[in-house]
């Protein structure tokens, strides 16, 4: 029987040539899977009805080759822009690792754009980095965070890095309370910052050549959407190793306090700021308890001015007073105008002050 005559029967009885179709989710059984979401949503609404910060944070899966090679997508332009042939790592400035964080209340982002590896390490500095730059600013008077994560990566319910390095480099460093809630495996795309921040970036920059690291974070500080969506990027050259080991005793000391959903696999975990010696307690400049000057090159009587005035206007919100339009939220203009007070000396607006 020749090949012609078996594929003309093969069609005759419904046969074709076909791919594999991804059609089956995995651990879509698990009898504990809707409890974990119902888990997330309950933590959500706890936070939302707090008025308390509530963080989206991932790593870009994809990490972009710095260089002249081609960016999928499609750009308007008058003829194809020329790229390599072939996207050797040898002939890129390095391969871009950007983490993201994504504040739900604010519909603000933050990207930390590293050229090393996507460790627990660089995961926690760039939480790290979003509280030092936005979030003591946007949030003046919280130290409790929830954190909705990927359940692998970088930021793996199972890493013990990921636990440690959040301990050290978040809690115990400004005093934070942080509650980690992950997402069941496979459930990514179920994470806020995929749709609401990556996915604008990835279109924003899409078919254009990212030939710079001043290219690609020009284009992450220039992604917005309709619904008001900014985005602040920042750049860290530092190395971040692969490899760390966490030992038994290391973990003991940790202040970490596992959920009743779900423990085994970390659905949501609690990690809390040790005490500390009285020595250290100056490393936290949020604690400050009243307004003082420091002439200190750091603004540190600056900032504790500008969390005055957050202050008067958490408590105008909350008395539904009417605020002047540069100090509501919904200005886009608000963050830059306080930025600006925070930077001024603070012996000029108060020259008496001791």
């Amino acid at each position: 029987m020749s090949p012609p005559t078996v594929g003309r029967l093969l069609k005759g009885l419904g046969y074709s040539l076909r791919v594999n179709a991804k059609q089956i989710e995995a651990a879509s059984n698990h009898p504990e899977r809707n409890q974990q979401f119902e888990y997330i949503a309950d933590q959500r609404a706890e936070f939302t009805r707090r008025q308390r910060p509530i963080l989206s944070i991932d790593s870009k899966k994809k990490k972009e080759l710095v260089g002249n090679f081609k960016n999928t997508g499609q750009a308007w332009v008058c003829e194809p822009t020329a790229v390599n042939v072939h996207d050797f790592p040898g002939d890129a400035l390095g391969r871009a690792v950007p983490y993201g964080v994504y504040d739900l209340t604010n519909n603000r982002g933050f990207v930390y754009l590293g050229s090393s590896g996507d460790t627990p390490a660089f995961a926690a500095d760039a939480i790290a980095a979003w509280w030092q730059t936005e979030g003591q600013l946007t949030w003046p008077t919280d130290d409790h965070l929830l954190l909705l994560a990927d359940a692998g990566g970088s930021n793996s319910c199972r890493t013990r890095a990921w636990k440690e390095r959040l301990q050290v480099r978040v809690c115990d460093r400004f005093g934070l309370t942080v509650t980690v809630c992950h997402y069941p495996t496979g459930r990514s795309k179920w994470n806020p910052i995929e749709r609401r921040l990556f996915s604008h970036i990835s279109n924003n920059w899409a078919g254009v050549p990212l030939r710079t690291w001043d290219t690609l974070l020009a284009f992450i500080r220039g992604t917005t959407t309709a619904h008001g969506l900014a985005v602040h990027a920042i750049f860290d050259d530092g190395n971040y190793p692969t490899g760390q080991q966490v030992t038994d005793a290391e973990m003991a000391t940790l202040r970490i306090e596992p959920h009743a959903i779900c423990p085994q696999i970390g659905v949501g975990t609690g990690i809390a700021a040790r005490p500390l010696h009285r020595s250290r307690r100056a490393e936290l400049p949020h604690r400050a308890p009243a307004l003082r000057h420091d002439d200190s090159s750091d603004g540190y009587g600056c900032t504790i001015w500008t969390r005055g005035i957050q202050r008067v206007i958490n408590g105008c919100i909350r008395s539904q007073f009417t605020l002047p339009r540069w100090l509501r939220r919904d200005n886009p203009r608000r963050h830059r105008r306080l930025t600006s007070l925070r930077n001024r000396p603070i012996a000029r607006k108060f020259p008496g002050m001791p």
